[in-house]
Formats: structure tokens, sequence, C-alpha cells
């Protein structure tokens, strides 16, 4: 983190009826920075950039947290008061030049922004892992900002072995971009994080080290004679090394997304309104009836609006219980018996998690309301005049206080419930979370299974939620740029600078995205938008990099935002191109989450027309997109030969004056 930001720091797994304080053990020449001596959570804003060590006496011992922080000039362009510490420590830099500069850094920024103090812009950063010899290797794959003058060798990478992990620092040997630790110096497990330093600092990333679990109980050894590994440094592909000793030695990248999440198609269903009621039946059930149509359609995942207890109103979010089903919706029993047959049909399903807020309805917040007196007042925040602290006057919910190790717990103890059924979770407001509690979450699921999924709702999104936080983001500035371009406001090339924009504001490339034109917080976009240009954007999410999320009717040519499914109204011509586009990126991994995405020379005789190439392992297609009315007619460079075959519609797209494309066309090169 740097100088100017802030980050919230509380115990893990907390006690509530226990005592925890934190103490500033070490801190560099000029801070006067204190903590506070009688709270269990404090806000850690540093004042003097270097290495501070904080420790928290807790129940089972004094725990200790190294935190780096950098210059102000070196803090992301927007970074606000959310940063989120990463536990680590010092001494550990490199680049591919010498350089002077040493310790270990630690936290992120909150801030979308991209360029740092001088400009430049943030650099990003992955990390790979081997085992080479009697060592553990951490390679670092630094890049500059895209549009940052610096060298790539100019990048400094600071390493830092977490706290957690009881590592000497005298065992550990930095050279440029190189980390190694000798295996005889490690336990069951070791975490190295990393950072590149350029005109800012980057999004951190992470490597993993662990001993598996034998079936006698006790745990393999480190394997000397593993097999060297060649790692990228082009940025492009990611490499997962496996050691000779593979059944006990696990090399992992957490940062990285499930694997089974990187080319779903997403589906958001609104969980009253996407079935008819029926007296004989719960909704979920009901929803079990529509499994057959959703695995026909192409759809590998489901996000359900929230289930749980609530205010009654219709969209779920203000809860009321958070452990226990919705009434109107079933039982918790019934809910379990959608999850399996959704399984059974293929599908992972994902729970809406909403954790900043409860409803004022929540009986704790009734019994808190004006009343100081009570056991949950201090668990809201609350404003001078007597209300609860809300975001833009929402009059139905109030916001939680995370000081309170109490609210801590029984948010915790709901994730663990939930977690324990589903495949991942739909974070509702993420931005509005202190970013510890989210690293703590992240660790807690992922703990019990690595491919639990976390996608964030962000707006904008936040570059730094993927330090340790989320797996995938809502792609917010593609959303908004393909309303822009449906309603002509902006031509259509402004979709390909949306997705530069990933990159520009320091996301790192192992990154994933979801993408979306609408969900139930939005006008339908054929209303908005009109029939072609809601042809064009379908096209967009199926082959633009990301993961595709479609809103319950979308593919039907629904035109309420929280109606009832005209299921008897469904225009067919629009589930035709929907389900042909999930068959063709399907089929074809260049256009998934592996396949890379690059600008190409092109000409068009409208700007409502766009042209960009993806390909995988010499596999390429040329992607056409096409948000007017009327037919476009493309040109492509010299450079480029295609297939005039359109697989979208299998007619063949050649005219005497270019490539025509109605709404979408994706070209294989030849």
């Amino acid at each position: 983190m740097a100088v100017g930001e802030t980050v919230q720091l509380a115990p893990r797994d907390p006690d509530p009826e226990e005592t925890y304080r934190w103490h500033l053990k070490n801190a560099p020449v000029g801070s006067q920075l204190e903590l506070p001596d009688d709270e269990d959570v404090v806000s850690f804003s540093p004042d003097a950039a270097g290495t501070y060590v904080l420790e928290l006496d807790a129940p089972d011992g004094t725990h200790t947290l190294t935190v780096r922080v950098f210059s102000g000039e070196l803090a992301p362009v927007g970074v606000g008061g959310g940063a989120s510490g990463m536990s680590g420590m010092s001494g550990m830099s490199g680049s591919a030049r010498p350089v002077g500069q040493s310790g270990g850094v630690s936290g992120s920024g909150s801030g979308a922004g991209s360029g740092g103090g001088k400009g430049g812009g943030r650099p990003r950063v992955q990390l790979h892992g081997s085992i080479e010899g009697d060592s553990l290797v951490v390679h670092a794959d630094p890049q500059p900002h895209p549009d940052s003058d610096t060298d790539r060798d100019d990048i400094v990478v600071e390493f830092l072995v977490d706290d957690r992990d009881e590592v000497s620092q005298s065992a550990v040997t930095v050279d440029g971009w190189e980390l190694r630790i000798p295996l005889s110096e490690v336990g069951n497990r070791v975490r190295v994080h990393g950072v590149a330093i350029a005109d800012a600092y980057s999004v951190p990333d992470t490597v993993e080290f662990s001993r598996e679990p034998m079936a006698d109980g006790g745990s393999g050894d480190f394997r000397s004679d593993a097999a060297e590994c060649d790692v990228a440094t082009d940025g492009g592909e990611d490499i997962e090394v496996v050691s000779a000793d593979a059944d006990h030695l696990g090399v992992d990248r957490p940062n990285d997304p499930p694997e089974w999440s990187k080319d779903v198609t997403l589906y958001e269903i609104y969980v009253r309104g996407f079935v008819d009621e029926d007296e004989d039946e719960t909704v979920f059930e009901a929803l079990e009836q529509r499994l057959d149509y959703l695995e026909g359609l192409g759809v590998d995942c489901l996000w359900l609006t929230p289930v749980l207890q609530n205010d009654h109103a219709p969209h779920g979010y203000n809860i009321t219980d958070f452990y226990d089903i919705a009434e109107d919706l079933g039982t918790r029993e019934d809910y379990e018996a959608f999850v399996d047959a959704a399984h059974d049909h293929g599908m992972k399903v994902l729970f809406d998690l909403v954790l900043n807020h409860s409803a004022r309805a929540h009986p704790f917040f009734q019994d808190a309301y004006k009343n100081p007196d009570s056991e949950y007042y201090d668990w809201y925040e609350w404003q001078e005049n007597g209300e609860p602290g809300t975001y833009f006057d929402w009059e139905y919910i109030a916001n939680f206080d995370y000081t309170n190790l109490e609210v801590r717990r029984h948010l915790l103890d709901a994730v663990d419930l939930w977690a324990d059924i589903v495949d991942g979770f739909r974070c509702d407001m993420a931005w509005a979370v202190p970013n510890t509690f989210w690293q703590e979450l992240h660790d807690r699921v992922k703990e019990k299974d690595p491919e639990f999924l976390l996608l964030d709702e962000t707006i904008p999104y936040i570059a730094d939620f993927h330090n340790g936080m989320f797996d995938m983001h809502f792609d917010t500035t593609l959303y908004f740029t393909m309303r822009q371009v449906g309603e002509g406001n902006q031509p259509a090339e402004a979709i390909l600078d949306a997705v530069d924009q990933r990159a520009e504001v320091g996301f790192p490339p192992h990154a994933s995205f979801m993408l979306y034109i609408e969900n139930h917080d939005e006008t339908r976009y054929v209303v908005e938008c009109g029939d072609d240009a809601a042809m064009a954007a379908a096209g967009a999410l199926f082959t633009l990099p990301g993961v595709p999320m479609l809103y319950g009717g979308q593919e039907l040519g629904q035109r309420g935002r929280r109606d009832a499914i005209a299921w008897d109204h469904a225009r067919e011509e629009i589930r035709d191109h929907y389900e042909r586009l999930i068959e063709i990126r399907n089929e074809t991994p260049a256009l998934g989450y592996d396949g890379t995405y690059h600008r190409i020379d092109y000409g068009a005789d409208t700007d409502r027309a766009v042209a960009f190439r993806r390909e995988l392992n010499g596999d390429a297609y040329v992607c056409v997109l096409n948000f007017g009315e009327d037919a476009a007619t493309v040109t492509l460079g010299d450079d480029v030969e295609v297939d005039s075959e359109n697989l979208v519609t299998g007619e063949d797209t050649a005219t005497a004056d270019g490539l025509e494309v109605e709404h979408v066309a994706i070209l294989p090169v030849n």
C-alpha cells in the first residue's frame, strides 16, 4: 500500500467473547503513527514510506503482520481509503537490472485509476512457481503499463513470503525477478507474494507451494530431483509447474479463476418471475422443471438472485435472516434439491451473497433502532440524526459496522453454511465491504474448495479486488460502453477501448471478467437499443474475452426488466441466435479464456461496425460486430485472409466491395 491509503485490520475467525489488541512493533524513521490500544479492529493509515511490523495479541498467541508502504507518488491514480493489506516479509526485491532498492511489499489500493504519480500508469505482474533442484523457485513476469515509456527491464519486482509461513528471511535469495528458497527451510506451506514497481505499484500476485496430505495422514517431502521448467516471460500463457513428486507437492496460483469458470455461459435467474407460480409446487421445484431448457440452451452456471428470508421486496436483497431460505420460495431442503438437480444437468450454482447490510426489518435492527442499550446497537453504522448508515438514501436497509466482531462472526458463519452447498458466490455491493473481510472470506472458502468461485459486483470495477479477494469481476466498463454504442452515442470501436481499459487500470492478465448487457437492475438492452444492436451485442458477449452472462429471458427477447418471463411469446430468431453463439464459443477455444485478443486493421462503411481477432495455438478468427440497422461492409488489411463463410449464419459474407455483415460474423483466418 502507499502513504495516503487506509486499510481496516481485524482478527481472522474472531471469537467475539475474547479480546484482541494491535501493536506497532516497528515503523519507518519519521513515522508518527500510533494505533489505538483498546480496539479489536483498527484502521491502519501509514504516514511514512517503508516497512511496518504490526503485532496482534490474540487468545491463541501473538501474530505478526509485515506491511511495506510506498510513497504516495507510487499510489495508482484514484486510490482511496479502502486499500487492503497483505501479510509479508521485508528485504526482498529485484529487477532485470541491478537496483539498490530493498523491502517487501504489502497491500494494494482500491482505486480503479491507472496512472501513478509520474503519470506512467500501473505495471502488471504474474508469478510462476517451480521446483528446481533442491529449491522452490518463483519467477516473476512483469509488464509495463500499456501507455508507459518504461522499459520492461527497468521494472522492479519485490517479493514477500507470507508472515503465516515460518521461513527465515536469511534463507530467501532474490536475483532480479527470481526468488529461491531451499526446500530444507520450508514447512508444509509457503506463499510467496510479488508486486511490480515502475511509475506506480501493481496489483500483487501470489504463488503457493504446499505438501499434500498422504493416505496415512502424513505429508510428502519436497523432492530435489524434480525437473526444471520453462516459464513464459511475455505476459502470455500461464504456466503450471508440477514436480516429479506430484502426489505430494502442489504448486498453485491462487489468483487464477477456478478452471471450470473460465469458459462457462452464466445465466442469471430472477427467482420471483422466472417461473409461473403453482400452488402444487415450490418455486425451487418449478425452477427444476426449467433445467432441461437451460441445458438445451447451453448454460453451464446459474446465478439466482437472493434466496434468503427478506422483507418481501421481490428482488430479495433486503435480508432478514442470513441462515434461512425465504418461505415463499421453499425450504432449505428444496433449495438443496434444486442445487443437486442443477449439478445433475452439468450446471454450477452461484449464491447471491449480501454482506454490506441487513434489512431494516431484520429483528436485530428492529431491536437496535433508537435503542443504544440494545445488544445489537453496535452492529450497525449510525448517522448523527439517529438514522442508520446507508448508501444512496436507500430506506429499507442498514449498513453493518465491520468494526464489530459479532457482525463479522455472524456473517462468517453464514458464509460457511452456504459455501458448503453451492459452487460460488456472486458478491453484492462488494465495494462497500472492507477489503480485508473479502480476503478472509476468500481464504476461508478456498481452503475447503480451491475451485469455489468468487464474483464481485463493483461499479466501477477495481483492479485491486484481484488481490486475494475475487476471481471474476463484473465488466462494468464494457457494459456501459455497449449501452452507448447500442444507442449510437459512440462508435462500435469503443468496445475495444473498453476491453483495453482492463490492462490500463492495472488488472493482471489472469483476471477474469463477466460480460453482460443487462441484469435485474437495468432496462432490457433490446428495449433501450433496438433489435439490431441487441443482436450485435449478443455477439460481443460470446466473442470478446470474458465470461458471457445472460439475464433470464434475454435470449427470448424479453422486454420487462423484472416481469414474469413471457415464455409463450418468445422470439425464436433471438433464441436461435443465442443458442448458435453459445455453441460456437463452446466449440472454439480461441474465443475462450485462453484465447488472445488483438486489434486488427480494417475498414468499414459505417462506424457502427468493428472487427477484431481472437487466436489460440495458431487457430485464429476475425470477429465482426455490426450495431447498425443496415448491413455493414467491412474490408480487412492485406495481412489477414479469412474464409468468408460466417460461422454464425452459415452464409457467405463475400461481396465485390468486402465482407457484408448483418449483425455478427465469426470468420476463420486462413
